[in-house]
C-alpha cells in the first residue's frame, strides 16, 4: 500500500454519511506520513479521564465539533493541532471515509463521528501532547494494521465478558486498537480496496454500542 494508491482510491470513493442534525458531532483525522516510501498513520493513546467514553483508548486524533468550527474538516484539523501539535493546514486532504455512530445510534443523544484522511507533505516535527487529553502518540506502519499476527480478541473493561476484536500496536495490555477506531480502520481498508482480516461481525450484538 502506497500513498499514491491511497490517494487514487479515495478520489473515487463515495463515503456513506450520516445526516442527523440532532446528533452530537465529532471528527477524527487519519494523518499519514511516508517513512522510507511506506505510509504510517498517527495513533494516540487517550488520557485516563473521568466522563470520557474513550478514556484510555487507542484512537486517531480528534474530538467533538465546537460551535466555532467552520466545518467537520476544520474540527478534525483543530483537534489534531490541539492534541498532538501537528498542523494540518499544509497537509494534503486525501479524502473522507464513512461516518460512524457511537453509543445509542439513531437516538437524539447519539454521536456521529466523521473521519478525514490527510497526508503530511513536509517532514513532521516532534509531537507535542496535550497531556490532559493524550498520554502517548506515535506513528505506526499502516500495512501492519492488517497483519493477522497483530489481531486479537479480548474483553475490555467496558465490555464485561464480551470479547471484541482488536489490533496490538504496542504494549499488549494498553496499546490495543478496538471499538470505533478499529471500525474506522475496517472502513479505510474497504475504501482503498485492500484485504483486511476483519472478524468484527463475529462479535456479540451491535458493534456500535461501545466506543473505541
Amino acid at each position: 500500500m502506497t500513498i499514491k494508491l491511497i490517494r487514487g482510491a479515495l478520489e473515487g470513493y463515495q463515503p456513506t454519511l450520516v445526516e442527523q442534525e440532532a446528533a452530537r458531532r465529532a471528527a477524527v483525522a487519519l494523518v499519514l506520513r511516508e517513512d522510507r516510501g511506506q505510509p504510517e498513520v498517527l495513533l494516540i493513546h487517550r488520557a485516563d479521564k473521568d466522563g470520557d467514553p474513550w478514556s484510555g483508548h487507542m484512537a486517531f486524533p480528534g474530538g467533538r465539533v465546537d460551535p466555532d468550527d467552520q466545518s467537520l474538516d476544520h474540527a478534525a484539523r483543530r483537534e489534531t493541532l490541539e492534541e498532538v501539535g501537528v498542523p494540518l493546514d499544509g497537509a494534503r486532504t486525501l479524502g473522507r471515509i464513512d461516518d460512524l455512530q457511537g453509543r445509542n445510534a439513531g437516538q437524539p443523544n447519539s454521536m456521529v463521528i466523521s473521519a478525514f484522511v490527510y497526508q503530511l507533505t513536509e517532514p513532521p516535527g516532534d509531537l507535542v501532547l496535550q497531556e490532559s487529553e493524550v498520554q502517548h502518540a506515535f506513528y505506526f506502519p499502516l500495512w501492519e494494521l492488517a497483519n493477522p499476527d497483530r489481531h486479537v480478541r479480548r474483553a475490555f473493561h467496558q465490555t464485561g465478558d464480551w470479547e471484541f476484536p482488536g489490533i496490538m500496536v504496542g504494549d499488549s495490555d494498553r496499546h490495543v486498537v478496538w471499538g470505533l477506531t478499529y471500525r474506522f480502520i475496517e472502513v479505510f481498508y474497504a475504501a482503498v480496496a485492500r484485504p483486511f482480516p476483519s472478524n468484527w461481525s463475529d462479535g456479540p450484538g451491535n458493534s456500535s454500542v461501545f466506543g473505541g
